[in-house]
């Protein structure tokens, strides 16, 4: 057995993301309390969200217009003007918002360069992915980067074919068991999950414990020795 390609995700496995949401929700929630509880933003952004998923696709731009859009089902579709331009300045200020690595990042991907083809494959606005690699300053450690508007089976083996040696010599390293692991797994690649501690509820599902080619690692930094180990 031997190992060729690694492929990472992005957002929450190489640098904070989800938190970001979280925070720009809870001012969603404040700018809306005079017109719904919190419980019912949250709900009502939950369901905008999802049926806006195969529209929009992810990211900010997307998660901006469904704020919007929450925020005209909350108010009879009569949403003063000023609330929406506070929900459009919350979107700009995610755009805009310094990248910061999480620990142990970068020492791992330098750990791993010399040794492996990195790939980047991660879900997103491909121009704020774009922009987002280029502030983290990881960018030159990658020999490949795919940024796609879904992950499916078909995506890893494209992605580990067109960058690697195949997806059976590969092996997957994401925080999303759903988008990350199981469909790598599916393509025939190794998963390793690395759990973020927030979870967005659209990424939920079970870890699939029992399958031989998955491990989850408490750190990024435990990477390196067991990718090592399968060789």
């Amino acid at each position: 057995m031997r190992i060729t390609t690694i492929g990472f995700d992005a957002d929450d496995t190489l640098w904070h993301n989800e938190t970001i949401f979280r925070l720009t929700q809870d001012r969603l929630r404040e700018m809306m309390s005079v017109y719904a509880s919190h419980e019912a933003t949250n709900a009502k952004l939950a369901e905008v969200e999802g049926r806006n998923l195969r529209l929009y696709g992810y990211g900010v731009k997307g998660f901006t217009l469904s704020m919007i859009e929450t925020a005209m089902e909350l108010t009879n579709h009569a949403p003063p003007g000023r609330l929406i331009a506070d929900i459009l300045a919350a979107g700009r200020e995610m755009l805009s918002h310094p990248v910061e690595p999480l620990p142990g990042v970068e020492k791992t991907l330098f750990e791993l360069t010399d040794d492996y083809r990195l790939v980047l494959i991660t879900k997103g606005d491909l121009l704020h992915q774009e922009q987002k690699l280029a502030a983290s300053g990881l960018g030159e450690l990658f020999s490949g980067v795919e940024i796609v508007s879904e992950k499916d089976a078909g995506t890893y083996k494209r992605a580990f074919e067109r960058h690697g040696t195949g997806a059976h010599e590969a092996v997957m390293v994401g925080n999303s068991v759903r988008s990350d692991i199981l469909p790598a797994l599916e393509a025939g690649a190794w998963g390793a999950h690395i759990p973020y501690h927030i979870t967005w509820a659209h990424e939920v599902a079970e870890a699939p414990a029992d399958h031989p080619k998955f491990v989850e690692l408490a750190t990024i930094s435990d990477l390196p020795a067991w990718v090592r180990g399968l060789s």
